[in-house]
């Protein structure tokens, strides 16, 4: 496994000047994310020999033209009048990052782990003047013996990892094809009703006490030491664990567990078992997309995905079966009503608040109704795999459920990355209920 050279860093800008004077403001599930970030790398392998260097530049003539695009990406933060973070689009450009490894794409997978992964996307935290602060950043490293690594690290104020990840396929498409196959839509978040007035009102609780109880909890959690693992499941073994998770009193039409609420299910379990919790489950918050429930196209880019608490210490048998329905339970909640009291709730609070939230319990997002192997730049291009962090992990770590690799082996197969404290991930790898699911280890402790 040989090191990374770095050969530049230079600013990349759209190939068409943005009108002067736009500005776009950010939504209050914008600015609940502003301490996030999210990196991501997306593996290839090619066909076609190039000289070095020679792929670089082509990838980053075709996202210059993407960049006309997405002016939001380009521009800078500025503070409105309200003091709240908004975009002045004033083109001012995406840092891009170029770099060489040694070896093979193939031989960097079969060695990676999460701390040599994430060298593959550069990443700044923002300075004291933001204005000059590049919220996105792109780095494309070319390994010697063949294959590329693109990197994407940006704020999570501007982006979830669904608007991260279509930014990355419009850039393919451009790439592939020319054009843009679904181009962003940059527009609020759809008006709410007005204040209910109804005494007998009864609003939903669970979105919104996930982020009273955050942000409520001033308490500052003792640095750990994070390692990631990433864990494959063949489409055999989640159909097993979903029937694992069918509850034995379930009526004869309920309709079986997902394949996120059976491994969103199984990890809960597991992690608690492996963090010494004895009676009941830890806390756990579920992130989950609402564009579906707002009637927003996938191609709306921001941030909209919501944090869903389901109380651990209220499980008194802990099963898969009662873990796997305890967060269908929470999931079927979250309505139109629930996000609109989310938005008031979150609206009633000021930014340094908001931006203290997703802390404290364990995080399990569901990122896996995504199809980032759709991104693919060249013919004769093969995308081998796709990670995904966001950054900083809760106290109590993090789980992401994600598509496998090229559809896996079948419609049901996933990939796990779970990110816990190191002596916890030993322990998790050697838990029997996870063994017993057979899981390929794909990064992370000894393959």
């Amino acid at each position: 496994m040989a090191d990374i050279s770095f050969i530049c860093k230079r600013t990349a800008v759209s190939t068409k000047a943005v009108q002067p004077g736009k500005f776009h403001q950010l939504s209050v599930f914008d600015r609940a994310m502003e301490s996030n970030h999210i990196r991501m790398v997306y593996y290839y392998r090619s066909q076609i020999d190039r000289e070095p260097g020679e792929m670089t530049k082509i990838l980053r003539e075709r996202f210059a033209e993407m960049l006309t695009s997405y002016p939001i990406v380009t521009g800078r933060l500025h503070r409105n009048e309200k003091g709240h973070w908004m975009i002045k689009c004033n083109d001012a450009g995406v840092r891009m990052v170029e770099a060489r490894a040694k070896g093979s794409v193939e031989e960097w997978l079969e060695n990676v782990d999460s701390e040599k992964e994430l060298k593959l996307a550069h990443w700044e935290e923002m300075f004291h003047r933001p204005y000059f602060w590049s919220t996105f950043y792109v780095q494309l490293t070319e390994f010697e013996e063949g294959g590329l690594a693109v990197g994407l690290s940006c704020t999570h104020l501007l982006a979830d990892p669904i608007s991260a990840t279509v930014f990355v396929k419009a850039w393919a498409d451009i790439s592939l094809t020319g054009k843009m196959v679904k181009p962003p839509l940059f527009h609020p978040l759809p008006p709410r009703r007005p204040s209910n007035g109804d005494q007998n009102h009864n609003h939903h609780t669970q979105a919104v006490n996930f982020h009273k109880s955050s942000t409520n909890d001033s308490t500052t959690p003792n640095p750990v030491q994070h390692s990631t693992i990433t864990l494959e499941f063949s489409d055999r073994m989640v159909r097993v664990c979903i029937a694992m998770a069918q509850s034995i009193s379930s009526a004869p039409n309920e309709p079986s567990p997902s394949p996120f609420e059976a491994l969103a299910g199984l990890f809960w379990v597991c992690v608690s078992r492996v963090k010494g919790k004895k009676n009941g489950l830890i806390d756990m918050s579920i992130c989950s997309d609402m564009r579906k429930v707002l009637n927003l196209d996938q191609g709306f880019f921001g941030n909209c995905m919501v944090y869903s608490k389901v109380n651990g210490e209220g499980l008194r048998q802990v099963t898969l079966s009662k873990a796997a329905m305890a967060i269908r339970n929470v999931l079927e909640k979250i309505d139109i009503e629930a996000i609109n009291d989310l938005i008031e709730s979150l609206e009633r609070k000021d930014d340094q608040t908001l931006s203290q939230i997703n802390s404290h319990d364990l995080i399990c997002a569901k990122l896996d109704h995504m199809d980032p192997y759709m991104a693919i730049f060249e013919r004769g291009m093969e995308l081998m795999r796709v990670s995904y962090y966001i950054k900083p992990v809760s106290e109590n770590g993090q789980v992401l459920i994600l598509p496998a690799p090229k559809g896996g082996d079948g419609p049901f197969s996933r990939m796990v990355m779970v990110t816990l404290a190191k002596d916890e991930v030993s322990k998790l790898c050697e838990d029997c209920h996870i063994l017993h699911f057979s899981p390929t280890i794909r990064m992370g402790a000894k393959k």
